[in-house]
């Protein structure tokens, strides 16, 4: 098993940045890859972004791709998301996950999930 904590979101104007963080614990040695998805009120879950845990590959959904950036600390099983030039339309709620897999993209290919971080950007 893999535990997922999320932390780092809040409130913020449009044009803000905030950094999201997810801290993974237990068998952090079986992750190929950790990922961020987000949910709006009434939407269905999707992909942001997602990093190979070895070599660091990044992969970003369109939305996002310019404004997000996201990383790994290896040594302390972290992965981040900074997010840069917020939206109103960013505005979701943004879970954490890790996959064994190797399609990263797609959320039915994750193992393993946090418990979400609301992100509420205003106008």
């Amino acid at each position: 098993q893999v535990q997922l904590v999320e932390s780092g979101g809040g409130l913020v104007q449009a044009g803000g940045s905030l950094r999201l963080s997810c801290a993974a614990s237990g068998r952090t040695f079986s992750m190929s890859a950790m990922g961020w998805f987000r949910q709006a009120p009434g939407k269905e879950r999707e992909f942001v972004a997602a990093i190979s845990w070895s070599a660091g590959s990044t992969f970003y959904a369109d939305s996002v791709k310019g404004r997000f950036t996201i990383s790994r600390d290896k040594a302390k099983n972290t992965v981040y998301l900074q997010m840069n030039s917020l939206k109103p339309e960013d505005t979701a709620v943004y879970y954490c996950a890790a996959t064994s897999n190797i399609i990263v993209t797609i959320l039915t290919y994750y193992n393993y999930w946090g418990q979400g971080t609301q992100v509420t950007v205003s106008s």
